[in-house]
């Protein structure tokens, strides 16, 4: 049964007073213009707010008004409605007890729509419930996956061309007849599906008896099955044919990339294919490149940490590196600080294996083993470039870190990456590569040394009491009592798709070389490196910098553990923090108490 108002909704509001005649007149012209219903009219022109109007009509249909992220949705019944019409609607089906659907709707007055709805429900009965417009809009990014899509697809696909039958590539190609093609579909449902969760990489790994697609959402894997282990060779021929990879390669690796447009958005995505046991795995990464490059704010580097970042930047010369595993952020930190020195006054050359953001004024090369075009060889052909400012990918061997270092000593300000766990293991590493102590005494000015760490979701998220095992983890990471203090978890909700997190945060630690470090550095003596690094006045572990996130409700405590292995609880014990606003930088700047509230980092 159809709720039905009594009255049309302009003079019920009226006679409620909550809206006036004047109004209500004003409003109805208004509409016309406007292209709206009479209520998102009222809430445009600020007469009513849309909670008002929500309590209003859910009294006066006898309805129940619903928060859609604490409610459980079945996503059997969600189906019942297609994602076009949900979306047009604003309706969503959130349960199905095989007699009636229950539909949760923005609008139960809008009796064209419920007539919609009954046709699409093909006349089963129906009940009514009332949401928040955003909160729907919200849910259908959420509850809309690809996957049956995906699955439908790769059916289609097996049947088309069986399990062993060799898969037509003229059919395939690029911009010709076959772009119609079941194989491209299925491809394009499998971006539209991670762009929608947020996803970073996508992997596909085929497997004796299924193809395992797996999607890294927040740093952790999503996996999702298909039985159709047939069709994997398909999508790696597609996908080749895209990146331009050589299709009849398939004994060894290949890299390439390319460019495609997924709701509206510029995604550039890096293509690794591998031989494996089963045939080929692919890995892809996805960056987007339609919000250009990130400030240190957006990135989330806490502001006494850049006070000190810029004034290294700042200098003429010398070396500064960013350290992480992969997929912690290194390259974004580095464009964000390209993007501050990009100036006119300043010539900047980056050597990149790939060249990932583009931007204006800066000359970028990228690598090429193929014809000899390596980083060895761009470098030397760089310096002779008159550059201010160079840019190197990676320190990935002997040569180009020797080139590097001497680049940064005659004159360049260099700036490139490490994969290691920490700042200080960093150089050391440079030390372990073979680079002279003196060498890099003279030429290394910092090193930035970060990790993503999940955030809680703020829907969901409440203090907990500590348990003993992690208090016991405590008392060994810091020296303040946390005895007394609460912590947060998060159970999961819709918005965070029950996993207790949503999004993440850079974490970050700065280590500047002081007089005793180049001292132990000129010495080859690493031991004495490590001490006067720890007990440096302004360096600040990772696990301490993600404590703090931790004290004050941004992350959990177990993605602190995460970040502590033996080696950081053997020199986390002696660090020794100074309450903040005592602190005062090598330069004379006052550091103020870290405040992350409003820090996030990109998916």
């Amino acid at each position: 049964m159809k709720p039905q108002l009594k009255k049309r909704l302009g003079d019920l509001l009226v006679d409620e007073q909550l809206i006036s005649e004047a109004q209500l007149g004003n409003a109805l012209k208004e509409q016309r213009n406007l292209g709206l219903k009479l209520g998102a009219t009222l809430i445009h022109l600020g007469y009513i707010n849309e909670d008002q109007i929500l309590t209003f009509l859910a009294q006066q249909l006898n309805i129940e008004i619903v928060d859609l992220l604490k409610v459980k949705i079945d996503h059997n019944a969600v189906q019942l409605i297609p994602e076009v019409h949900a979306r047009r609607l604003r309706a969503l089906a959130i349960h199905d007890d095989g007699e009636k659907v229950t539909l949760v709707v923005s609008d139960p007055a809008d009796l064209h729509s419920l007539d919609v709805l009954s046709t699409l429900l093909k006349g089963r009965e129906f009940s009514l419930k009332i949401a928040r417009e955003d909160q729907l809009i919200e849910s259908f990014d959420r509850v809309y996956r690809r996957t049956k899509e995906i699955a439908s697809f790769a059916v289609k696909l097996s049947e088309e061309h069986g399990e062993t039958s060799a898969f037509d590539v003229s059919g395939l190609e690029l911009g010709g007849e076959g772009s119609d093609a079941t194989v491209v579909k299925l491809l394009q449902s499998l971006f539209e599906d991670a762009v929608q969760v947020g996803a970073s990489d996508i992997h596909i790994e085929p497997d004796e008896k299924v193809l395992r697609i797996r999607q890294r959402v927040d740093g952790v894997l999503q996996e999702t099955l298909l039985p159709e282990s047939g069709i994997a060779s398909a999508l790696v021929l597609r996908l080749k044919l895209m990146a331009q990879l050589d299709i009849s390669e398939k004994r060894l690796p290949q890299d390439g990339r390319f460019n495609i447009n997924i709701k509206g958005k510029s995604i550039d995505i890096r293509v690794s294919t591998m031989p494996i046991q089963e045939g080929e795995s692919v890995v892809m990464r996805l960056l987007d490149q339609s919000g250009g490059v990130l400030s240190f704010d957006e990135i989330g580097i806490p502001e006494h940490l850049q006070a000190r970042l810029k004034l290294q930047l700042k200098r003429p010369n010398g070396l500064i590196l960013v350290t992480g595993p992969t997929g912690s952020g290194k390259t974004t930190t580095l464009y964000s600080a390209l993007s501050m020195l990009n100036e006119p006054g300043n010539k900047i050359i980056t050597v990149e294996d790939p060249v990932e953001y583009r931007l204006p004024r800066v000359n970028q090369v990228q690598v090429n083993s193929k014809i000899g075009l390596d980083f060895s060889t761009v470098l030397r052909t760089a310096l002779r470039q008159d550059p201010d400012i160079l840019l190197v990918g990676e320190m990935r061997d002997n040569e180009t870190m020797e080139i590097g270092l001497r680049g940064a000593l005659t004159g360049h300000l260099v700036l490139s990456t490490l994969h290691t766990n920490d700042a200080i293991s960093s150089t050391l590493r440079l030390l372990d590569m073979g680079a002279p102590g003196y060498l890099v005494a003279s030429a290394l000015r910092a090193v930035i040394a970060q990790r993503l760490i999940r955030r809680l979701c703020e829907n969901c998220k409440h203090t907990h009491e500590t348990p003993f095992e992690q208090q016991v983890l405590l008392d060994q990471l810091s020296t303040e009592t946390l005895h007394n203090r609460q912590f947060h978890s998060a159970p999961g909700c819709q918005r965070c798709q029950f996993t207790g997190y949503r999004g993440r945060i850079g974490v970050f630690e700065l280590l500047e070389l002081d007089d005793a470090m180049v001292s132990a550095l000129r010495l080859d003596d690493t031991e004495a490196f490590a001490v006067a690094a720890k007990q440096s006045q302004y360096f600040e572990p990772l696990a301490i910098a993600a404590l703090d996130y931790a004290k004050q409700g941004i992350t959990s405590l177990e993605e602190v553990f995460k970040l502590v292995d033996r080696f950081e609880k053997a020199h986390i014990a002696t660090f020794r923090p100074t309450p903040a606003d005592e602190q005062e930088s090598d330069f004379g700047l006052s550091l103020t108490p870290r405040d992350a509230s409003s820090l996030d980092y990109p998916n």
